[in-house]
């Protein structure tokens, strides 16, 4: 007759009583769930935060419902009386200009705003709190716009030709975030000084930006598509409240997805280790687990006693990753301040926390099922001899928590995600790593078995420990492939960062560009430079802004306006791109195919085509485009296409035409100055803008500083949460080595009594770990720069730029780190007393 099977309550006693001196077998457990489930919390509530905070100031971020954008002219009367009708508009533009003190001259961002200036959120000022737009002849100035040129509240400063008064320091802008990128400190003036200062002239490059407050439930989306279907021919560049920094979102969306990811490479890897320290408790209460079956215990009532135990524990290392996520949010939140919206307070995101509670348990499920069954199904006489007659593995009666426990990780990371065939990938990659390891393990302890004894003993012993029954050789060659894959995940991630870096923004670049210099004060311009420098490299090309209406062969072109989407990679195709002519072929370009034109052509017009774009769109040479600049089209053949060295921060245009296709069109020059290092170039600022105030100068280098530190901000963001998945890999190094000293206790402890020494006992266990490194070297070199591909390349769409030499290093590193803990873990082997340790068997 079958004994019935504890109640639940009776179970826990048994398994609290257990628990009475803490988590200390199931140690690996708990840092495993910790780390991974506090990644999960934190990742989750900081997206959620930013997310949540871009939805909410959507209005302010934008500074309207609806944004239009046109390139070197204002919206006309019978444009802003179309858009009038959904609501209040709220007109501006947005320019690089020069502001000076008759001691220095500054480039900034000139901001002209409308007297509603801001219709949602609110302007700050130090010491006076909010304000209204500027009026008269006021303006607000960024921080770094005072300091730079030496005012406060009350002076005077020179915009262009008008001389305007600092009425305020700015302290809040909202709408900064929306504003993108920008190439000098802001200066907030009326929307009528641009003009009054000269500085959108006919052909001056400026952009007006008209915000429009909807007065009633408008849809931005209709507004666009209206707009557009009123004037289908005018470029305009839109955007809606729910789309206000287009950019951050994508930032965050891309950083969301990647951090979520770790999160789960984490728990994945932590899984092997959840595994593994389960395997390891249950070992150790072997006789428990067999004296209770001798004494009428049932499969059931151990099922239940060491199912609580596990449980307590995998739910006591989630709570305390919880705990931990949601603390380091406002840390997170304080070092992405500066980059995105985000409040620095404690987030407490109910789903992303359950999301996170969820994953952490259904790995545990996955990962410690297993080895629980094993125990449960074995009789108490296979359990007293395991250790000379290791248990088989047992799948079956684990098929029904794994597919629970895997199901619903699919469930959560494949239906809750915002790129679901992503994560799917990463599942079904992660399955195949899995599985991959496991054969390999397996293989390993083939080739073991196969291969001749060395003369060597300790290398023979080694090799037989690879091999011999109750060797842990599968789960050391799944804990050392992640991990060592782990490191060098971060190396090809962190080195291809910094390659990205170093290409996007290189150490030497032209040191001043300078924008809207006339066509008839060019020569003065190349004088001025000149008298700093007679050795000062310059580059002077005509530039102006255009839209393409038409491309594609003269009898059937190709109406972008008609087209619902543009090919996938042609974006030169959209809005207002730059336009220039020459006789020349640019420097660092190359045709490749085509031909260039002759000095001096007077025939028919031409253009050369960036042939990245043209292969994106379709276009050919002999193709005919069709442009519009300030409403006046033009038609060129396209006569070649070239490759453009983007590396290089010279003028790089997309488009290039002859002469006498736009040199009578409106326009200005723009210039790059190079000067010979070492030359002091203080009085270049000055004097160009008492010479044109209507142009304006950007200071590159001070923008390359400014780029680099976003950048390498980015990549710390990057490499810091990376470094969860390292650290999990460490943890199940640790816990897998720890894992197999306590299987080899009794091993170590026949080999002293048969009279090996101290030193033999190490150099075995160097020897073994050794073998297992050096084959696995190979395979986690591989897996590890796949994945960090992966990331680098199709998460993060960033080129693939290895260092090798560091990633190798780091490899090496992570080898010597395995031995080291080999070694360390073999200590304790050594100081076990043999008698002590054999009463114990």
């Amino acid at each position: 007759m079958r004994n019935p099977a504890i109640s639940w309550s009776k179970a826990w006693g048994v398994a609290r009583r257990d628990l009475s001196s803490g988590f200390r077998g199931l140690r690996l457990l708990l840092v495993c769930l910790f780390l991974g489930v506090g990644a999960l919390a934190a990742i989750g509530s900081l997206t959620s935060a930013i997310q949540s905070e871009l939805d909410l100031q959507g209005q302010s971020l934008l500074g309207g419902d609806f944004e239009v954008e046109l390139w070197q002219r204002p919206l006309t009367e019978d444009e802003s009386v179309f858009l009038a009708q959904y609501g209040t508009l709220s007109p501006g533009y947005r320019l690089q200009a020069m502001a000076s003190t008759p001691d220095v001259a500054v480039p900034v961002e000139l901001k002209a705003v409308a007297d509603n200036y801001p219709m949602y959120g609110t302007l700050l000022l130090e010491g006076v709190g909010a304000s209204g737009a500027p009026a008269g002849s006021n303006a607000f100035l960024a921080p770094g716009a005072a300091e730079r040129l030496g005012v406060s509240t009350g002076d005077s400063i020179t915009i262009g030709t008008q001389t305007v008064t600092v009425a305020g320091i700015i302290a809040e802008e909202p709408d900064r975030l929306s504003e993108g990128f920008a190439l000098g400190q802001t200066i907030i003036v009326p929307l009528t000084l641009p003009e009054q200062a000269g500085l959108t002239a006919v052909g001056a490059m400026y952009e007006s930006k008209t915000r429009l407050a909807f007065d009633g439930n408008h849809d931005g989306e209709e507004v666009e598509e209206a707009l557009r279907e009123a004037f289908p021919q005018v470029p305009f560049d839109t955007r809606t409240a729910d789309r206000a920094s287009p950019g951050a979102e994508r930032f965050v969306s891309q950083m969301g997805e990647f951090l979520t990811l770790v999160g789960l490479a984490a728990l994945v890897i932590a899984g092997i280790g959840i595994g593994g320290g389960v395997n390891s408790y249950l070992e150790a209460r072997r006789n428990s687990i067999a004296t209770f079956k001798i004494l009428g215990a049932t499969s059931r009532d151990i099922t239940r006693i060491y199912a609580l135990e596990i449980g307590a524990a995998a739910l006591a290392g989630s709570l305390a990753g919880l705990v931990v996520g949601v603390a380091i949010t406002p840390i997170l939140a304080g070092a992405l301040g500066s980059l995105l919206p985000v409040s620095t307070g404690f987030v407490i995101d109910v789903w992303a926390l359950v999301r996170a509670l969820a994953f952490g348990l259904l790995v545990a499920l996955v990962f410690a099922a297993p080895p629980l069954v094993r125990a449960r199904d074995f009789p108490a006489m296979a359990l007293m001899r395991a250790r000379v007659s290791p248990l088989a593995r047992q799948w079956r009666g684990a098929a029904l928590p794994l597919a629970i426990g895997l199901g619903g990780i699919a469930i959560l990371a494949i239906g809750f995600s915002p790129r679901p065939l992503l994560s799917a990938g990463f599942l079904g990659g992660a399955a195949l790593t899995l599985g991959f390891l496991a054969l390999l393990g397996r293989a390993i302890r083939a080739a073991a078995t196969r291969a001749p004894r060395p003369s060597n003993p300790i290398i023979r012993a080694a090799l037989a420990n690879l091999h011999r029954p109750g060797a842990a050789t599968g789960s050391l060659v799944t804990a050392l492939g992640f991990g060592l894959s782990a490191f060098v995940l971060l190396a090809g991630v962190q080195s291809s960062l910094d390659g990205n870096i170093q290409h996007s923004v290189p150490e030497r670049a032209p040191d001043y560009f300078v924008l809207d210099i006339p066509k008839d004060g060019l020569a003065q311009f190349y004088t001025i430079v000149t008298d700093i420098s007679p050795d000062a490299t310059v580059d002077a090309v005509p530039t102006m802004r255009g839209s393409i209406l038409s491309y594609g062969p003269e009898d059937a072109p190709i109406v972008v306006a008609d087209l619902e989407e543009l090919p996938e990679g042609a974006w030169g195709l959209s809005g207002e791109r730059g336009l220039t002519y020459a006789d020349t072929l640019p420097d660092g370009n190359v045709v490749v195919e085509g031909e260039w034109w002759d000095v001096g052509h007077d025939g028919e017009h031409l253009v050369s085509i960036d042939i990245d774009l043209a292969q994106a769109a379709g276009i050919n040479v002999g193709d005919v485009i069709t442009i519009s600049i300030l409403g006046v089209e033009r038609s060129a053949r396209v006569a070649n296409l070239r490759r453009i060295d983007w590396e290089s921060l010279g003028f790089n245009n997309v488009y290039v035409f002859t002469p006498n296709t736009l040199e009578d069109t409106p326009h200005n020059l723009a210039a790059t100055i190079d000067f010979p290092e070492g030359t002091q170039a203080g009085g270049l600022l000055r004097s160009l803008v008492d010479s044109f105030p209507s142009s304006s100068v950007i200071e590159v280098g001070p923008i390359l500083n400014e780029a680099r530190a976003i950048l390498d901000q980015v990549s710390l963001a990057i490499l810091a949460a990376a470094s969860v998945a390292v650290l999990a890999g460490i943890a199940v190094l640790l816990g897998a080595i720890a894992a197999a000293r306590a299987a080899r206790i009794y091993d170590t402890v026949i080999l002293r009594v048969l009279g090996a020494s101290r030193g033999q006992l190490l150099a075995l266990q160097f020897a073994e770990f050794g073998l297992l490194a050096g084959v696995l070297a190979g395979v986690a070199l591989t897996l590890g720069s796949g994945m960090a591909w992966l990331i680098v390349t199709q998460m993060f769409e960033f080129d693939w730029m290895p260092d090798w030499t560091e990633i190798v290093a780091v490899l090496a590193g992570g080898l010597v780190l395995v031995l080291a803990f080999a070694l360390g873990a073999s200590l304790p082997l050594l100081r076990a007393r043999p008698a002590q340790v054999l009463r114990t068997l």
